[in-house]
């Protein structure tokens, strides 16, 4: 399974890849780096990656989960209900693709703010 490491400011989360083609895309643009925007308890950034919506895509998502927006080309981290939850979990604005999934606590992104920089990046390449 590959892990990959999910910072913003001060804070480290690892997160394993599934074994999907958006998974392996994502994997192979490694490191990737974005301005975080917030929509509820969600973290999104546009990526340089077009990648089509899979057949298993969905909008209902768990805490943790990781997905990949074909509208927006956006990596999502999910880590709580959203303006599109009808109670506690956690839903997007519509189907994505779920690529991978949170080890550590992801609700420990809570603390993020819009404007942020969101680095993704290899585990086996992270510093210190």
């Amino acid at each position: 399974m590959k892990t990959i490491i999910i910072s913003a400011e001060d804070i480290f989360v690892s997160a394993e890849l599934n074994d999907t083609s958006t998974a392996q895309k994502i994997w192979e643009a490694l490191p990737l780096e974005g301005t975080a925007n917030t929509w509820g308890d969600e973290i999104y950034f546009g990526i340089p990656l077009v990648i089509e919506q899979e057949p298993g895509a969905r909008a209902d998502v768990e805490v943790g989960d990781l997905g990949y927006w074909p509208p927006g080309n956006a990596f999502c981290i999910f880590f709580g209900p959203t303006p599109a939850s009808p109670g506690e979990h956690p839903r997007a604005a519509s189907p994505v693709n779920i690529f991978g999934r949170a080890k550590g606590d992801a609700t420990r992104f809570r603390t993020v703010q819009s404007g942020v920089t969101v680095r993704i990046e290899r585990s086996e390449k992270r510093k210190g």
